[in-house]
This record gives structure tokens, sequence and C-alpha cells, in this order.
């Protein structure tokens, strides 16, 4: 009897365990994104002690540098250990980054990385056809024809495309009005409320920092984790 009581006693103690105290695995926050009270895309522990905004242009080449320089070190270093957070908001600069900018949001926050990384790796391509459809007339005039004309001519639809999305998807996600007003709700704040002088910008702790690059921001986080 006592042998079926410690045995039963022993099952007891194991279920009451709790998971952490047996190795329960890490969380990878490089993985969990969320949208902020602004919409933008929060990528890490919301709870880290270092919260990085950063402010980009789908069309801005050092933005592009900085995504294909520091994404890898930046999730890896900081990000994935819950030492730091980024949420990427929107500064617009023109028609055709704000066509980027609604295709980047399609899919939700699920797809949104993937999408904006995109988007930049393959910059140079689009924005080679961008150049050429610029200089071409007649243009329409209306919004929603010139949002979707810029995405067909530029080579958007098609890259997106590679993505998984239909053209009728990606005509609903710029004709979204939700879409639309965050974005450009986002864009006030950062060239009207913050003050931001180019793109990448970066608030560090809900400071505005001087430094517009992968080096400058790596200077301004803690030490990152061994």
């Amino acid at each position: 009897m006592k042998h079926t009581r410690a045995i039963l006693l022993g099952v007891v103690l194991a279920l009451s365990i709790p998971a952490a105290a047996v190795g329960a695995k890490a969380v990878d926050w490089a993985n969990r994104v969320v949208l902020s009270s602004v919409g933008g895309h929060l990528t890490g522990n919301p709870a880290a002690p270092t919260k990085v905004v950063e402010y980009i242009s789908y069309t801005c080449s050092h933005c592009a540098h900085f995504v294909a320089e520091g994404t890898e070190p930046l999730k890896k270093g900081w990000i994935k250990p819950g030492k730091v957070s980024i949420e990427i908001r929107n500064a617009v600069r023109d028609k055709y980054d704000l066509t980027a900018a609604l295709l980047a949001r399609c899919g939700g926050k699920d797809k949104f990385l993937g999408n904006h990384e995109a988007l930049f790796a393959n910059q140079s391509a689009w924005m080679t056809q961008l150049i050429a459809y610029d200089q071409q007339q007649p243009k329409p005039t209306e919004e929603q024809a010139v949002l979707k004309e810029i995405a067909d001519k530029t080579g958007l639809i098609t890259l997106m495309g590679k993505r998984g999305f239909t053209p009728a998807q990606l005509n609903t996600c710029l004709a979204d009005p939700a879409a639309m007003k965050t974005v450009l709700a986002m864009t006030q704040d950062a060239w009207g409320t913050q003050k931001i002088t180019g793109t990448p910008s970066f608030l560090v702790n809900g400071k505005l920092i001087e430094a517009h690059d992968w080096d400058g921001l790596k200077a301004a986080l803690p030490a990152a984790a061994k």
C-alpha cells in the first residue's frame, strides 16, 4: 500500500511541475509579429527593454541597404532572445512608395515580413521599371486607377504574384481605405510629428537618434546576446 501511495504521489507531483521547470523551449521572438496601436508591424517581444521604431520608404535605396545588411544580425543578436523589438512604420515619399506600402500589407501581419523583405530585395528591378513608367504619358488621374497602373507597370504585381497573391487580391489591397488611412497617418507622424530628416530613421525607446544605417542603429543598442 505504501508503495502504491508513493507512485501516486510521484505522478501528482510530476503533473504539477511548471513547464518552465522542465526546460520549456525558449520563445523565438524573431518570428512573432503583431500590429501596434498605430498599425505598424512590431517584430519581437512587446515587453523588450529596448524598443526600436523604424521609419521606411520602399523607394529608398538606403532602406534597402539597411534591410540587406541589418536584418539577420538584428534578428539573431537582439530580437530572437527578446532584448529588442522593432516596429516598422511607413514614411511615404511619393505615389510609388504608397503603392508598395499598401501591397506590403497584403495578407495581414503573418505575410508582412516576407512581403517587406521581398520588396526591398527586388527594389533595383522594379525601380528600373518605375523610372521608365514615370516618363510615360498620359497617365490616369483617379487615385485607385493610378495605384493599380503603377503596381502593374512597375512589376510589383508580378513580384507579389510570386508570393502567392492574385492580381485581384492585390487590387483589393490597393483599394483598402483602412490600410490607406493607416499608412498615411504613420507618414504624417514620421515627417510632421517626429520630424525625421530621411529614411530609414529610428526611434530608440521613443527618442529619435542620429542614425540612418545599420552601424548607427547598432551603436544605440545594448550588447548583443551571446
